[in-house]
């Protein structure tokens, strides 16, 4: 499941990030990169989809491939909330359909200080944002071990 063609990749991301100045820009970007994610299906809101640790409630649906330099995973996700749904398209965009070796050692914070997310998102967005990470680098180390 390739979610990659209707998702803005990570870079282009950054790039849109960077030109806008203001903080209200960036919020209203961030809801914008959540109205573009491809709806997931009634029967992926489940409790296996479910990220542990998000207060709004969070959604990921996971699909493994293997390809020639290993497994690859796809990710699909939503959220309840404008905001978190934006976050999950930057969480989808940066680690889908990549290696999962890749996946592992992608530095993440990196990328979300580039955006300047961790001064800007309150502290229980950022936690759920770090579950999303973790629960992705996880099944990432998973898929990449078997």
């Amino acid at each position: 499941m390739d979610t990659t063609a209707t998702l803005a990749p990570i870079d282009r991301i950054l790039d849109d990030f960077a030109f806008l100045d203001e903080w209200d820009d960036r919020y209203r970007y961030l809801i914008e990169l959540g109205r573009g994610l491809a709806p997931l299906s009634p029967e992926a809101h489940n409790d296996a989809n479910k990220v542990q640790g998000c207060a709004s409630q969070v959604w990921l649906e996971k699909s493994l491939r293997q390809e020639a330099d290993g497994p690859h995973l796809d990710f699909r996700g939503d959220s309840d909330a404008l905001i978190v749904r934006g976050l999950v398209a930057i969480v989808i965009a940066l680690f889908s359909g990549r290696p999962a070796n890749e996946i592992v050692e992608t530095d993440a914070e990196a990328v979300f200080e580039k955006i300047g997310l961790r001064e800007h998102l309150t502290a229980q967005r950022s936690n759920g944002l770090r579950s999303m990470v973790t629960r992705i680098k996880t099944e990432a180390a998973a898929a990449a071990a078997a």
